[in-house]
């Protein structure tokens, strides 16, 4: 490749992201998923398209696919909050194993009997469309705050059901005959446990070495995060254990470690998670070949009609009965199972694997997901409404960036109270801020000042925090209990028991 060739292609480059960019408004404008831009993006500059580009190398797709799902599971992690999670994980823990089985089990015999496809295609895409998407399902629920348990439920879940589903569908696109149900089982079950244990072990060594090291710039912690979220992955797939489970759960630990500038960390994973859904989306339209689509079309309705319809609300009502979960949440569960990037890389695998009609499988799943998509993402907000599961406005998160004092053996707490915060009108010492901890500068108006105990305090300002170390959880945690309760919230919490 020459200078000159590298100089168009990173102009080709920045051209698509500039629009995939553009695109997100328009995304968040209509109500669909930023998905459906994306992978129109790709279509148009595919041999269809007005862009012209021959692109089939399913092999590429597949490894860019990986490496991008690994930075969007990581990214998801990050943002997971334990709180809401740790109540829905038996549900979500369900929802991603038996769930996952139903719903395989459901539409492979729909896509037998009904499309007359052979057993092991029809397997492989049951399993392929069985993984939900949680990027998919809150880009249209962003503007319509959920209950934590279906949020929660939902989170796990997709984070969760990636595992499974990936070795269901590499076990049955081998050559050779399916194992039986019992060997299969108990594959997944070692690979999840192995992946579920590196992944514990990876974020808890991570966080507890990015807590106590003072790096020299504050721009390596979010690429140590990333890294180290990469290396548990990677650990996970070298020990035969699923990786994609490893990734998730060691983010998960990393994100609710209280983590030095955190707020730069996370806003570095979104950006690089953008980054990963754009490239990943835009070359999944690529590899698509529009005018190849007409005879999988109605495969592809009936085969998404059974699983919107039977396999996912049977899969939900199965796993969820069990835990009394209210019929209200059910339903909008069942219809928020959203299809995204996720089972169309998978779709790449049998293609690699060389399975017969695999091009077929993957055109199937291709429409699948994008005519159900478009159905879905716009009605779910109509529906949250509906069922009465909206709530209101929650409290702004304060957003405590901490920056460690590694020879002083203290720490740095720097926020702005946001719009909504219940801590505008609370005075320095109504904070009850735990000894060794104390307020000792405020910015209000573009001007600096030593607060008094007596100073009131207004939305806007930023607030810098000298806690020494044993105090320092403490610290944060009274900081964020009053902004979401206000003076009268509870020690460890908005009501004192949390």
């Amino acid at each position: 490749m020459t200078v000159h060739d590298l100089n168009q292609l990173l102009l080709v480059c920045s051209l698509v992201l500039l629009l995939a960019v553009a695109a997100v408004r328009i995304s968040s404008r209509s109500g669909l998923p930023s998905l459906l831009v994306y992978l129109g993006i790709g279509v148009l500059m595919g041999q269809d398209g007005i862009g012209g580009i021959r692109f089939d190398d399913a092999e590429l797709t597949q490894v860019i696919g990986y490496a991008a799902l690994v930075v969007i599971l990581a990214e998801g992690g990050l943002g997971t909050k334990w709180k809401e999670v740790k109540p829905a994980l038996p549900a979500a823990s369900a929802l991603a194993l038996v769930g996952v089985t139903v719903s395989v089990g459901v539409t492979a015999t729909a896509a037998h009997y009904l499309v007359g496809l052979e057993w092991r295609q029809a397997l492989i895409i049951g399993a392929v469309v069985s993984s939900t998407d949680a990027a998919a399902v809150f880009s249209v629920l962003r503007k319509i705050p959920l209950p934590s348990r279906v949020t929660g439920t939902l989170e796990a879940e997709s984070g969760f059901n990636d595992a499974p589903v990936v070795i269901l569908v590499v076990a049955f696109s081998e050559h050779g005959p399916i194992e039986h149900w019992y060997v299969l089982a108990g594959e997944i079950a070692m690979e999840l446990a192995i992946g579920a244990a590196i992944g514990i072990a990876v974020g808890f060594l991570g966080s507890w070495g990015l807590r106590h090291v003072a790096l020299p710039a504050s721009g390596l912690y979010p690429i140590a995060v990333m890294a180290i979220a990469v290396t548990a992955y990677a650990a996970g797939a070298m020990a035969h254990g699923s990786g994609f489970l490893a990734v998730y759960l060691a983010s998960m630990v990393m994100g609710n470690a209280k983590l030095p500038h955190w707020p730069a960390t996370r806003g570095f994973a979104d950006g690089v998670g953008w980054i990963a859904q754009i490239g990943m989306f835009v070359l999944l339209g690529l590899l698509v070949t529009p005018h190849e689509l007409g005879d999988d079309i109605l495969p592809a309705l009936v085969i998404g009609l059974v699983l919107t319809m039977v396999a996912r609300p049977l899969s939900v009502i199965a796993c969820l009965v069990p835990f009394r979960v209210p019929r209200r949440e059910q339903a909008l569960m069942s219809w928020a199972g959203l299809r995204g990037a996720v089972p169309i890389i998978l779709a790449t695998i049998p293609m690699v694997s060389g399975v017969e009609s695999s091009r077929a499988i993957f055109n199937i799943v291709f429409v699948l997901v994008v005519v159900y998509t478009l159905i879905q993402g716009p009605t779910l907000p109509w529906l949250a409404r509906k069922l009465d599961l909206g709530q209101g406005p929650t409290p702004a998160d304060l957003g405590i960036e901490s920056a460690p004092l590694e020879r002083l053996r203290g720490h740095l707490l720097s926020f702005a109270i946001p719009e909504g915060s219940k801590m505008h009108g609370v005075e320095i010492n109504e904070l009850r801020l735990p000894a060794g901890a104390a307020v000792t500068l405020v910015v209000r108006g573009g001007k600096s000042f030593v607060p008094l105990p007596t100073t009131v305090l207004r939305r806007g300002d930023e607030l810098l925090v000298v806690a020494t170390d044993p105090v320092r959880d403490a610290a944060e945690r009274r900081l964020r209990a009053v902004g979401a309760g206000g003076k009268l919230a509870g020690w460890l919490g908005t009501n004192g028991t949390s």
